[in-house]
């Protein structure tokens, strides 16, 4: 029993104390450059960008594939990065195969294609439909890296559609691929029923991941915060950037005191780097 607590004690260190690579001048270029938003600088501080992609093993020529990019906070780094480097950026949209695809998904995917089709800037940037039922996110074994951020939580709730989503990261990596991970953690609190308060455990997403053929191969703690009380009462959403004031569906509250939650600033995060083995 001595020797097994040993071992796993050694894994446990070896995973914590794997070294950050150099960040390439390319990566600091895109970070620093004109073509980032004034909205998405501003929350450098609270999301790393450098020494997350670095953790993460972005190197030049990969096929990076981001989940959800939501307002193209990565994409405004990742798209440049991959023109600069001779690599692939590819992000996922409303799956348009989908018959029951909203009109206002349509809308979005649209807007977000016009937003970044400035191929100046950006390069050639890939679409792949995304969503309950849509397909494979690209051929077996052909992307580098696939990013999700802060998108766990929303699959969590359906178990069926959290295998689904993982599978398909799974299948899309090449042998040796990594699955890059941040997340809203809940630990060292439990995780709220229905996972109503945006945080998840590690083990939850560790889970998950291993499921469908991952192995957990670093974390890093580049994005924790250690003032978020993960308590607030709308959840993570009662903090930067979302804000929230009300309950949902409600309109905003103006006269909720917002001073303690914008003092905490965004959530404390888990960053996890998974790998495909073979």
């Amino acid at each position: 029993m001595l020797r097994l607590a040993s071992a796993a004690a050694v894994a446990l260190s070896l995973v914590a104390s794997v070294p950050a690579q150099a960040a390439d001048a390319q990566l600091q270029a895109a970070v620093a450059g004109a073509q980032r938003s004034d909205a998405h600088k501003a929350r450098d501080g609270a999301r790393h960008p450098v020494e997350t992609l670095t953790f993460w093993g972005l190197k030049p020529k990969q096929t990076v594939i981001e989940i959800s990019p939501g307002s193209g906070y990565w994409t405004e780094i990742l798209a440049p990065y991959a023109k600069a480097t001779g690599g692939t950026y590819v992000a996922t949209a409303a799956d348009l195969a989908n018959p029951s695809i909203s009109e206002a998904a349509k809308a979005g995917r649209a807007a977000f294609e016009a937003k970044y089709a400035d191929a100046a800037k950006y390069g050639t940037i890939k679409y792949v439909g995304f969503g309950p039922t849509s397909g494979p996110l690209g051929a077996p074994g052909s992307a580098d890296m696939v990013i999700t951020a802060r998108n766990i939580h929303n699959w969590a709730t359906q178990p069926a559609l959290l295998e689904k989503v993982m599978k398909d990261f799974h299948a899309v990596l090449k042998p040796g691929g990594v699955l890059a991970v941040e997340e809203h953690r809940a630990d060292p609190k439990p995780e709220a029923p229905g996972l109503s308060s945006g945080y998840m455990s590690e083990a939850t997403v560790i889970a998950a991941a291993e499921k469908a053929g991952f192995k957990l191969a670093a974390k890093s703690e580049v994005n924790a915060n250690p003032k978020d009380t993960k308590d607030h009462p709308f959840g993570v959403w009662t903090l930067p950037p979302t804000k929230q004031s009300a309950a949902r569906g409600q309109p905003a509250n103006p006269s909720f005191d917002r001073a303690k939650y914008d003092a905490i600033g965004e959530s404390d995060r888990m960053t996890l780097r998974f790998v495909k083995a073979g």
